[in-house]
């Protein structure tokens, strides 16, 4: 192939007259080449022959499972041969799928930053750190929980990353922010998740903290499988932890350290201008967001409610401590979730509250609501006595007994409880 010069100085010999025979002679060429580039009008590059590929034509199919099984080439080699019948090696698959997997690449790691309103996301996260307590180094797992809006922060140390901690780090959060967000949303950590399909974004959440968001009010929200960087305040958030609070201090003691952390979490976390608001995060916080977090009240920890499984007795009631405590009729035979907290016992049926009731005191004690029993033949209608004004009077009787089975007053009576 000739240099663009040698082309260029071939069409200036043939404008002045000259044959392509003397061109070729005079360049040292063939003259099937002079043929060629007078031909063409000027210098041509190289055009490498195309050759079909084996895989050509399987471009959608190819990025379709590529996404489908995250990336690997070998389950989409092997789907080649038994859904398309053509065998191929692992390279030229792996040289096929190259665009695609650049593709994967750049959206895993790209992160759109959804600004929520105040009052309704907490982001929580937590990061190891080897921290120097006295002359050894110690694991350190930081609990960090960051307001979506304000970007007010709380940061607790424990020893490990268990349920406890979890529990006890937005019990805390809670208390240090003087209330409750809308929502809460975490990364799929073991303790909080049970199951989450990346495919349908079915999410099965861990019992006990299902039972402690409801105890607070708060809406349990999980990050798409794969997708953590979605709760990127709080990621941002734990390598600021560890870069500022922790990163070379030395602690006298486990105390001395977490007195350090509230310290600094006070005096430099919160009072700084945060980098993307443009406001400190304490004083953004007081101005917009307060007033917005649900009250917490007299609401008691998580640690002193008691969470209990009770299925729902022929008698209408559920036992606890001895006591007996009506539901609505219409649950018999049906598992419900007991709490028990502040004095006040709680049956919750999936995720409604169906009954509540002053905790009695004693023991063989019926608490019974007239609601729960309306319709049960026995009742006739009249009202049934809160137990306090019933024990004053006479010795607690028994509730009624079903005279038919339960069908028939159903559809009597109709309704939902």
């Amino acid at each position: 192939m000739l240099e663009p010069e040698a082309v260029a100085a071939m069409l200036r010999l043939k404008e002045l007259g000259w044959g392509s025979k003397r061109i070729a002679r005079e360049l040292g060429v063939s003259r099937g080449t002079v043929r060629r580039y007078l031909e063409a009008g000027g210098w041509q590059p190289f055009k490498k022959p195309e050759r079909r590929k084996l895989l050509d034509g399987l471009d959608d199919w190819l990025r379709e499972r590529l996404r489908l099984h995250r990336g690997n080439a070998d389950v989409v080699r092997q789907e080649l041969g038994t859904e398309k019948g053509i065998v191929a090696s692992l390279r030229t698959v792996e040289r096929a799928l190259s665009p695609y997997r650049q593709e994967l690449l750049a959206e895993a790691r790209a992160t759109v930053r959804f600004e929520t309103a105040p009052g309704k996301q907490l982001q929580i996260d937590f990061g190891e750190r080897l921290v120097a307590i006295g002359e050894r180094k110690v694991k350190a797992f930081l609990f960090v929980a960051t307001l979506g809006y304000s970007r007010l922060l709380h940061v607790r140390a424990f020893r490990h990353e268990r349920q406890e901690a979890w529990l006890d780090g937005l019990e805390s959060a809670f208390l240090a922010f003087g209330g409750v967000p809308e929502e809460v949303l975490f990364d799929n950590a073991r303790a909080l998740v049970s199951e989450h399909d990346a495919e349908t974004r079915t999410v099965v959440f861990n019992a006990k903290f299902l039972a402690f968001a409801r105890h607070w009010g708060f809406r349990p929200r999980a990050c798409a499988p794969y997708r953590a960087r979605t709760k990127g305040k709080t990621e941002s958030g734990v390598g600021y932890v560890k870069r500022n609070a922790v990163a070379g201090r030395t602690f006298d003691s486990w105390e001395a350290f977490e007195a350090h952390l509230a310290v600094w979490e006070r005096d430099i976390a919160n009072a700084r201008v945060h980098g993307t608001t443009g406001e400190a995060p304490a004083v953004r916080f007081n101005r917009n967001e307060a007033a917005r977090l649900k009250p917490i009240a007299d609401r008691p920890p998580f640690r002193s409610c008691r969470v209990l499984e009770r299925r729902v007795r022929n008698d209408c009631a559920v036992e606890v401590d001895g006591n007996a405590y009506s539901v609505p009729w219409r649950l018999i035979g049906e598992q419900v979730e007991v709490i028990v907290a502040g004095g006040l016992l709680r049956v919750r049926h999936g995720s409604h509250e169906v009954a509540a009731h002053a905790l009695a005191e004693g023991r063989r004690q019926r608490v019974i609501d007239a609601r729960h029993l309306a319709g049960v033949a026995g009742v006739g209608g009249q009202p049934v006595r809160a137990h306090a004004e019933l024990s004053q009077q006479r010795p607690p009787q028994a509730a009624p007994a079903l005279l038919r089975p339960l069908a028939e007053y159903e559809a009597i009576a109709g309704g939902a409880f």
